[in-house]
């Protein structure tokens, strides 16, 4: 489809840009995109790496020809932030599904916590959700997951560099991992439960970092937006001069 004619204080992103974006909690990966296509007009706009909507933090978002380097950018290392729920099982490892197979946890110690979390560092094999946007036979997994359908899953390499428990306060667990395109924070949530013997789901999830690219340099998408409205009144303002 041919671009439409965009305001020329937009042409850049038209061109190419790369964008850092808080992506707010509740949205979708996709909901994300489609607002920068709304606020620049452009309709050649994707992003590196999937955010889960309960899910927040960095979203790197390219446009025009920076599209050509997304595969480049899903490669690169991530940092995540957040905390998992000690004591029970969600059928989605997060908080899209109700808790339950609920469990005592007094007997945990911090050493017990601390331990557990050294069994995943390094390349290990993990099985990701049932719930996920990864997809066999044409159809997404968690399209069959909602529907009550059962589909085996293959255990995946990843490399998980760094887990570091930050603070306990259960039944929450506070952590910071750095890991590999392709892990599963759920699924680590999920598996540090198990080890435990209490069971375990991911209660909060921040994307912290991609590669080099930090949040502490993202833009919240009103910030985005903002921003380009500023860019347009610049531009009306010197043409109208």
């Amino acid at each position: 489809m041919k671009q439409k004619p965009i305001h020329p204080a937009l042409q850049e992103y038209l061109e190419g840009k790369v964008l850092l974006i808080n992506k707010p909690l509740h949205w979708t990966s996709f909901d994300v995109i489609r607002k920068v296509r709304i606020i620049t007009k452009v309709s050649k706009v994707g992003h590196a790496g999937t955010l889960d909507p309960l899910a927040s933090g960095l979203l790197i978002i390219c446009t025009g020809k920076f599209t050509k380097k997304i595969n480049e950018y899903m490669g690169m290392e991530k940092e995540y932030t957040g905390s998992i729920t000690l004591g029970g099982i969600t059928a989605s490892y997060d908080l899209e599904q109700i808790p339950e197979n609920i469990k005592d946890i007094s007997h945990l110690s911090e050493e017990d916590i601390l331990n557990a979390t050294k069994k995943f560092i390094g390349k290990i094999m993990q099985l990701p959700p049932a719930h996920s946007a990864i997809k066999k036979d044409g159809k997404r997994l968690y399209e069959s997951a909602r529907k009550g359908e059962h589909v085996e899953l293959k255990p995946r390499a990843v490399t998980i560099y760094s887990f570091e428990i930050t603070k306990i306060n259960l039944p929450e667990v506070y952590f910071k991992v750095v890991c590999s395109t392709g892990t599963y924070i759920r699924s680590l949530a999920n598996d540090l439960g198990k080890e435990l013997g209490v069971g375990g789901y991911l209660s909060s999830l921040c994307r912290t970092r991609i590669g080099e690219f930090s949040l502490a340099n993202a833009m919240t998408v009103d910030d985005f937006y903002q921003k380009i409205r500023s860019l347009k009144n610049e531009s009306e303002g010197q043409t109208n001069a």
